[in-house]
């Protein structure tokens, strides 16, 4: 399944890396990891300069080094407090510089901050401009913060907003994810499989997802995943620094749940009937 992510269209699940590079003695477990996905298929890695204070994106830098880099889509994120003129160019020169590279397909501020967006999104157009990115978004915007950024000049030239989003955090169908698909906006879903077995007896023990998963021979992990990308709108970036894992995480992109299946998912893990707070790892 592959979705449009502003002008490129890229498979439906892609690589998360958060946590990833922290650890010397995982390092090549990583590396090879990420390999294993760009072969079996994946185009997106999600990387951040806040992620191990650079070492995931110097981490990525060495997975993607072997491959056609026109072939990937890299997405890194800066923080709120280097999203001011002096400071902007010189986050993503090191987040370039760090992951090999001379452009980021996407960049995204990584959470609302106090520097007004007018400044970010001036220098964020600045560097579109110089070839230096091809798009940007924003990550962890609610609904009050995305409606704001739309009426700042050039903020419609954003081109996704990246939130937490699984089946056991749905808050955002109530309003966000409807505002977002009105406004032909793509998802970026992180933490899409709740942080894996962190949910244990939620997730893993729960008996409707282990029969939907023997039903498809799958894992509770596809299962998941393939349930978060069911509108073709939305991208998954699980994250794994296990060859085997990511390949199983790419697979749920083959899975097709029924309707029957999907009504049972909404009695056992029920949408939002209210406005509820933008959840945040």
């Amino acid at each position: 399944m592959t979705i449009d992510l502003g002008d490129k269209k890229v498979a439906a699940i892609g690589l998360g890396t958060w946590h990833m590079g922290e650890k010397i003695a995982k390092r090549q477990q990583e590396i090879a990891a990420l390999q294993a996905g760009i072969d079996a298929g994946a185009q997106v890695i999600d990387t951040a300069e806040m992620y191990g204070e650079g070492r995931s994106e110097q981490l990525v830098g060495e997975a993607i080094a072997p491959y056609d880099r026109s072939k990937l889509y890299l997405i890194s994120k800066f923080y709120p407090w280097h999203a001011d003129k002096e400071n902007l160019q010189r986050s993503l020169a090191q987040s370039l510089a760090r992951l090999q590279t001379d452009y980021l397909d996407l960049y995204l501020l990584h959470w609302p901050g106090s520097i007004p967006l007018e400044e970010t999104i001036a220098e964020l157009e600045r560097m579109k401009k110089a070839g230096l990115i091809r798009q940007w978004g924003v990550s962890n915007f609610d609904t009050n913060e995305m409606q704001h950024l739309f009426s700042v000049p050039e903020g419609k030239n954003c081109i996704t907003n990246q939130v937490l989003y699984n089946l056991a955090s749905r808050g955002i169908e109530y309003e966000l994810l409807p505002w977002m698909r009105e406004e032909k906006l793509p998802l970026i879903a992180y933490s899409p499989i709740a942080q894996g077995d962190t949910l244990g007896g939620k997730l893993l023990d729960n008996p409707l997802l282990k029969e939907i998963a023997a039903t498809h021979q799958a894992t509770i992990f596809q299962i998941l995943l393939a349930w978060v990308i069911r509108d073709g709108k939305t991208i998954a970036i699980p994250q794994s620094g296990n060859a085997q894992h990511v390949l199983d995480n790419l697979q749920a992109w083959e899975i097709q749940l029924t309707p029957s299946e999907y009504e049972q998912l909404n009695q056992v893990f029920p949408e939002p009937t209210s406005k509820q707070p933008l959840d945040i790892l």
